[in-house]
């Protein structure tokens, strides 16, 4: 159902960079750059996008807003999570079992957006 999803970005060299590293431990790869984003892509083919807000105004993160990203394993949730805050995310929730069947971890880039790594299973 979802086709892609963009996340603001108030220096797009610093979250290229970021992105670059870390979607590629997913096998993720650039689908398109511009001078406004950038978009990358792996797996089921929907395209993650880190861009600069359309009206010019300064990104802002939303209250309440999580992209959540699905790993095929737990040691992957974990292998992501690390990465990420090796990268400079700020832990949001340490990568560790959330109830029955769900894993996850929780992780800021470096513009503040909040984003998941979940297993199920």
């Amino acid at each position: 159902m979802i086709g892609y999803v963009t996340l603001g970005t108030n220096d797009l060299p610093r979250a290229a960079a970021f992105y670059d590293e870390l979607l590629g431990t997913l096998g993720a790869k650039r689908t398109w750059d511009s001078a406004g984003g950038i978009g990358w892509a792996a797996r089921n083919g929907i395209t993650l996008a880190a861009m600069k807000p359309f009206d010019g105004n300064p990104a802002t993160v939303g209250n309440g807003v999580m992209v959540a990203l699905a790993m095929k394993s737990k040691e992957e949730v974990d292998a992501f999570y690390a990465k990420a805050i090796s990268l400079g995310a700020k832990d949001e929730g340490p990568a560790g079992p959330r109830g029955t069947g769900f894993y996850a971890g929780y992780f800021r880039d470096l513009d503040g957006n909040k984003l998941a790594a979940f297993f199920m299973g």
